[in-house]
C-alpha cells in the first residue's frame, strides 16, 4: 500500500492531468475569448491600483495569454518584468520588458523568455505584484503548478511581500486543492467570470 505522501502525490498528478486535458481541449477560439475577458477583469479590478511594478508570466501552449495583457500593462506605463528559468539553479529571474515583439525569445522549456542582452534584470523586491501561471486553483487561493516548483520557490525567497494572482480559466477552478506543505497560496485568482479572494 501506498503511503500516505504517495497516495497525495498520486491525487495531486491525477488532478494536474484532468485539468490539463481539458485545458488543452479549448478550442484556440474560444481560449482566446476568455483569456481577453480574464485580462479586461483584471484590468478593471483594484489589484492594479497600487502596483506599479508587475511580473507576468508569457503564456505556454494553452495557458491563459498573457502578451495582450503585458502590452496594456505597459502601455499604461507599468514597469513589467517577465522572468528567465535558471532550470540548473532551480530559480526565476525576473527581467525588465520594454519591447515584447523584440525582447523575447524561446528560452527554457520553449516557453517566451527575455533576451539577457536586451533586458535588464529587475531586483524582484521591487515587484509590486506577481501574475502566476498554474494548472489547477481553488477559491482560496490553493494552486498547483506544473511540477517544478519555480514559483512557489522564487514567490517565498525572492518577492514575499508582492500581491500574487493567478490567471486561470473557469474549468481550472476546483473545490479544493490538495496542498502540501511548500505550496504557496496566492492573494487572489482571475478567472473570465470572477474575481476570487485568496489570503485575508
Amino acid at each position: 500500500m501506498a503511503a500516505p505522501s504517495d497516495q497525495q502525490e498520486d491525487r495531486r498528478a491525477a488532478l494536474r492531468r484532468r485539468v490539463l486535458a481539458a485545458r488543452d481541449a479549448l478550442p484556440a477560439a474560444a481560449r482566446q475569448e476568455k483569456s481577453q475577458l480574464i485580462a479586461e477583469h483584471l484590468l478593471a479590478s483594484p489589484l492594479l491600483a497600487a502596483a506599479r511594478t508587475i511580473m507576468a508570466y508569457v503564456a505556454f501552449r494553452s495557458e491563459v495569454a498573457t502578451l495582450p495583457l503585458i502590452a496594456a500593462l505597459l502601455a499604461a506605463g507599468r514597469t513589467v518584468a517577465v522572468p528567465r528559468t535558471l532550470i540548473a539553479a532551480r530559480r526565476l529571474v525576473p527581467h525588465r520588458l520594454a519591447t515584447p515583439e523584440t525582447d523575447l525569445a524561446p528560452g527554457a522549456y520553449g516557453i517566451g523568455e527575455p533576451v539577457p542582452e536586451r533586458t535588464p534584470v529587475l531586483d524582484p523586491g521591487g515587484i509590486d505584484l506577481v501574475l502566476v501561471p498554474g494548472s489547477v486553483f481553488d477559491p482560496a487561493g490553493g494552486r498547483l503548478g506544473y511540477g517544478g516548483g519555480f514559483y512557489d520557490r522564487f514567490l517565498a525567497r525572492d518577492c514575499p511581500r508582492a500581491t500574487t494572482v493567478g490567471l486561470a480559466f473557469e474549468l481550472q477552478v476546483v473545490a479544493q486543492v490538495p496542498l502540501l506543505p511548500h505550496d504557496r497560496r496566492l492573494d487572489y485568482v482571475v478567472t473570465e467570470t470572477r474575481l476570487l479572494g485568496g489570503l485575508p
